[in-house]
């Protein structure tokens, strides 16, 4: 990869409440002027929140939540307490299987899309029929990470980026040969548009502008970034 170019990192402000059936596409378009090479990067909750799924919980019943991440779950790998660690259908291993209580009305709960790159998919097609322009698109969420504290955002669906930049084969710095760099951009992206959008600011969306070229391309995060079990340590 070439040289890094400057990066403009812009949150998509003003967006109205989103609720079942809203068309996000639409929204972001009227908020934002987007480039060609742009890429939007947009939160799992107002995805989930637009393709509806949300549901009823009470958030004081701890049996309760622990009942709908495991029905969410495809297996239990880990319990502590009322924290649940699970791994989902899109083969995602993270906490509570991604149900989610924060910034939803009292009493209700997230769930994470069916398909997140189909999601992103859906939502690139809408932005480039309105704007015709070239863009990506990350659905994004926040997800722990095994051996270190604190939370960041993730790639849990893209749409138009490779997903994982291939490295393995090209010199370093140094002129010696990479045999095992593979840079998971998805979730670099998703992980510098959370810097503008952050967890109480009501910012939903973002977008990162300057990317490299070599970043665009066909990929999903189901094929590309997730481990098959085969390549998998720790399941």
């Amino acid at each position: 990869m070439d040289a890094p170019t400057p990066l403009a990192i812009l949150p998509v402000t003003g967006l109205p409440e989103v609720g079942p059936g809203d068309d996000l596409a639409g929204m972001i378009a009227a908020a934002t002027a987007l480039l060609d090479g742009d890429v939007v990067v947009v939160t799992q909750k107002i995805v989930s929140k637009a393709e509806g799924r949300v549901v009823a919980v009470d958030p004081a019943d701890a049996e309760a939540r622990r009942e709908l991440a495991e029905r969410e779950a495809v297996r239990v790998l880990r319990r502590r307490g009322e924290l649940v660690i699970t791994e989902t259908r899109h083969g995602f291993v993270c906490a509570n299987s991604g149900v989610d209580l924060s910034n939803m009305a009292e009493g209700h709960a997230a769930l994470l899309p069916l398909d997140p790159d189909r999601s992103a998919r859906r939502i690139r097609d809408a932005l480039r029929a309105r704007t015709h322009r070239e863009l990506g698109v990350i659905v994004s969420d926040t997800f722990g990470r095994a051996w270190r504290r604190g939370v960041t955002d993730v790639a849990i669906g893209s749409a138009g980026l490779r997903g994982i930049v291939d490295l393995r084969g090209t010199p370093d710095a140094m002129g010696r040969t990479l045999v095992a760099t593979e840079i998971c951009v998805v979730d670099e992206i998703a992980g510098a548009a959370e810097l503008v959008m952050g967890k109480a600011a009501g910012v939903p969306a973002a977008v990162v502008r300057g990317l490299h070229p070599s970043v665009f391309g066909p990929g999903s995060v189901r094929e590309k970034v997730v481990r098959s079990y085969g390549e998998d340590l720790f399941r």
